[in-house]
């Protein structure tokens, strides 16, 4: 295994924002949300050309409220609930994250041009957004996706 030579800084920059209706935190109740990204000023509105041919878009986004006293490092026990076994936090999807970074597959609804409406994008009102890739089948998995009981019970209303 290579070692690191050297500590890293990655320095980004939000390309965008999302307008929302929720503000809030709550982990479930996301299908039905329609949000809107919105380019920041320095790119131009043919960064969204060809967009509307995609059905989704990949969304990465920073948890820029998730204050530094909670973030993850080693294992929890999912949503902070006793009855899921505990788990490191890079087998979960929490947003206490070491580097705050949220991904989503959301439902491409339209195009305004500098803006893109989306439904069933979990981040909330104003938060920024690092980059936007149109969802691919060749990018998905191509086997069989395994995951745990308990991740299951985790996500039953996570999108109702």
């Amino acid at each position: 295994m290579a070692k690191v030579p050297f500590a890293m800084t990655i320095d980004l920059t939000p390309i965008g924002y999302v307008s929302s209706s929720r503000e809030d935190l709550s982990d479930d109740g996301w299908g039905d949300v329609q949000a809107m990204i919105e380019l920041t000023a320095e790119y131009d509105v043919e960064a969204f050309d060809g967009i509307e041919e995609f059905s989704h878009v990949e969304v990465v986004y920073f948890f820029d409220r998730v204050p530094d006293e909670v973030i993850e490092r080693g294992a929890r026990h999912p949503r902070e609930n006793a009855e899921w076994p505990k788990v490191g936090i890079f087998a979960q999807r929490g947003k206490d994250r070491p580097n705050r970074l949220g991904v989503s597959i959301a439902k491409l609804v339209k195009r305004e041009g500098r803006k893109i409406v989306v439904q069933g994008l979990d981040a909330i009102h104003r938060t920024p957004v690092l980059d936007i890739k149109p969802v691919m089948l060749e990018f998905l998995p191509t086997g069989e996706v395994c995951q745990p009981a308990w991740s299951h019970e985790i996500m039953r209303r996570y999108w109702r």
